[in-house]
C-alpha cells in the first residue's frame, strides 16, 4: 500500500487529498495543528505544531514506508506597502516554505523509485495586489521544486507544485486574512473547489504521471491567462 505524508489534513485542500488518496487505497499520515477530522482504517493523524522541528523531526521519523509527500499546509496573511507586518511574512515563509524543506530534506532520502513530491502552491506567486509576502513563499516552492526535481530524477522521484486559485474553504473566511479579500478574476466564474485540485494531486503521485515533474501546474479556472 503507498503511503502519503500530507499536511493541514485537518480542513481545506488537505483534507480533500487525504479523503482522495484513502478512497484511492493510500495509507495517509496527516500532520496538523488542528484535532482530526478524517476517520478512516488507514489513516494516521499526528497532532503537531510543524513548524517546531523537534516535534516534526520526531513525527517524521515514525512514519515508515513513505512513498509520497504533499505539503497542503498554509495560512494567508497579507497588506499593501506601508501596512505589511514582517511578523507575519516570518510566519508565511516558516510554514510555507522552511516546512518544506525540512520535509523534504528528512523524507526523500528514503524515498525509492516512483516516490512523489507535491507542494501546493498558489496562483498568488505570480502577483496579486496585496498578497506579496504569500506571493513570495509560494513562489519559493517553485524554486525548491524545480531544483529538487532535476536532483530526484536519476531516482524516478518526481517533484512538482499545484497552483491553486481562490479556493471554496476555510481559508477564504480565517478573519486574520479579512482585510485581504480572494481576487475574483476566474475565467470560469467560480472558485475552485478543493476536490478540484485534490483530483489533481492524486494525478501527480500516480504512475501515470511519472514523465511529469519540475512543474507549477495552476487550476484557476483561467485567472493566469
Amino acid at each position: 500500500m503507498p503511503h502519503a505524508v500530507v499536511t493541514g489534513t485537518s480542513s481545506g485542500i488537505g483534507q480533500a487529498i487525504a479523503r482522495r488518496l484513502l478512497d484511492g487505497g493510500w495509507h495517509v499520515t496527516g500532520f496538523d495543528r488542528a484535532k482530526p477530522t478524517l476517520d478512516h482504517a488507514a489513516f494516521d493523524a499526528v497532532t503537531l505544531d510543524i513548524v517546531n522541528a523537534k516535534a516534526r523531526a520526531d513525527a517524521l521519523d515514525a512514519a515508515h514506508g513513505v512513498t509520497a509527500l504533499v505539503h497542503a499546509a498554509g495560512i494567508m496573511r497579507g497588506g499593501k506597502l506601508g501596512e505589511l507586518d514582517l511578523t507575519a511574512g516570518e510566519t508565511l515563509w516558516r510554514l510555507h516554505v522552511d516546512v518544506a524543506v525540512a520535509l523534504a530534506d528528512r523524507l526523500a532520502p528514503r524515498m525509492t523509485a516512483g516516490g512523489r513530491i507535491v507542494l501546493i502552491g498558489s496562483r498568488a506567486a505570480r502577483g496579486v495586489i496585496a498578497k506579496s509576502q504569500y506571493g513570495a513563499a509560494k513562489a519559493a516552492l517553485v524554486g525548491l521544486a524545480r531544483a529538487w526535481a532535476k536532483e530526484l530524477a536519476p531516482r524516478g522521484i518526481t517533484v512538482n507544485v499545484v497552483a491553486p486559485a481562490a479556493t471554496e474553504t476555510a481559508m477564504l473566511t480565517d478573519p486574520a486574512r479579512a482585510a485581504v479579500p480572494p481576487a475574483e478574476v476566474l475565467s470560469i466564474v467560480r472558485r475552485i473547489y478543493p476536490e478540484e485540485v485534490a483530483a489533481l494531486v492524486a494525478f501527480l503521485l500516480s504512475e501515470e504521471a511519472a514523465a511529469i515533474t519540475g512543474q507549477e501546474i495552476a487550476i484557476c479556472g483561467g485567472a493566469s491567462l
